[in-house]
């Protein structure tokens, strides 16, 4: 599973942004919020959610763990995807959303991008009393060396390869999966079949 990706922020938009991550494009879908946050730099780390549907892999990035984290709880709701929470989350601050919550206002929740009155009543529903915004504390890791990439893939599959490294795959798996995939496969195709192999199907 991705945790975060890091590198260069080389463009904006309002769904999101581009990271490129030594030399590979991740497409991120972001909050309003999370744009803000990122405007001080172009240089980006992002939290990561990854959702897989059989016609699209769509990343969704997150300038904090705590917005991660409370976008995750909106996926809960009955009838909240991944873009309708991301559109929520451009709508209000986390703080104001969970007043909104926890005081029941289903006037203010149906203002929200996307939300109307069910909706409203869902979220309130499912995470009234449940929504907790605090960081997480930081846990204590050892520092990773990156693995080396070797020439054991040409063309495509060895876009596919090094992008499934930089996903935070093990290289040994990453190759294992690659191996399998035919010479002329496309690189979206591949990265979905690599993606499923390697997460379990998600």
């Amino acid at each position: 599973m991705i945790a975060f990706l890091q590198g260069q922020i080389i463009e904006r938009n309002e769904d999101g942004c581009i990271l490129n991550v030594n030399g590979v494009g991740y497409e991120l879908n972001c909050s309003q919020t999370t744009l803000d946050d990122t405007l001080s730099s172009d240089a980006g780390r992002f939290f990561v959610h990854t959702s897989v549907r059989e016609d699209a892999i769509t990343l969704f990035g997150f300038s904090t763990d705590v917005e991660k984290r409370l976008f995750l709880s909106l996926l809960k709701v009955n009838g909240v995807g991944p873009k309708m929470a991301i559109k929520i989350l451009s709508g209000a601050t986390m703080n104001d959303l969970q007043r909104m919550i926890e005081t029941g206002d289903v006037k203010a929740l149906s203002s929200l991008p996307k939300v109307g009155k069910k909706t409203a009543e869902q979220l309130i529903l499912t995470l009234k009393g449940k929504l907790v915004l605090t960081p997480e504390e930081p846990k204590a890791t050892k520092a990773k060396t990156a693995l080396p990439l070797q020439p054991k893939f040409t063309g495509v599959r060895a876009d596919i390869l090094s992008a499934l490294v930089n996903l935070g795959f093990r290289l040994p798996d990453a190759e294992r999966v690659v191996g399998d995939l035919p010479d002329d496969v496309e690189m979206q195709a591949g990265l979905r079949t690599g993606l499923q192999a390697l997460s379990g199907g998600f």
